[in-house]
């Protein structure tokens, strides 16, 4: 439970990370979300690496950092097929909601895309803990 505890806490700058880098290319830039939501993605994987291997299991660090970072990548990529549906789901289920709530459709769709992101997150928070514990750092106590 404390490593959950932790691989959450991690998680969490993980998704404050993805969900500003997120913001930034989809809103600033204008990119399309799915490409804004992977950027942002890829770049808190790697951020989650280096804080998991650090904090959430220090003494994995006695093992080579290529090798986990290959494992935790692979974990990730499929973590990345998980987000992009839910929140490719998310999104389209829910835009006629919002829309239907709030009248300027810039807002409406950037809270709708916003939500499915977070969604994403919640869901793949999972997946990630799970496999990662298991495969990635397995036999760390």
């Amino acid at each position: 439970m404390k490593r959950f505890v932790k691989f959450a806490m991690v998680g969490t700058a993980g998704m404050l990370t993805h969900m500003t880098i997120f913001n930034i290319l989809m809103l600033g830039l204008r990119l399309d979300p799915r490409l804004a939501n992977a950027v942002g993605f890829t770049t808190a994987v790697v951020q989650n690496f280096i804080l998991n291997r650090r904090w959430t299991f220090p003494e994995s660090r006695s093992r080579a950092a290529g090798a986990q970072l290959g494992q935790f990548a692979a974990v990730s990529l499929i973590g990345l097929a998980i987000n992009s549906a839910v929140f490719w789901a998310v999104s389209h289920l829910l835009e006629p909601f919002w829309s239907s709530l709030i009248s300027n459709p810039d807002i409406a769709h950037a809270i709708n895309n916003n939500f499915a992101l977070a969604s994403a997150i919640g869901v793949v928070l999972f997946w990630n803990f799970t496999v990662n514990r298991l495969w990635t750092f397995r036999g760390m106590d």
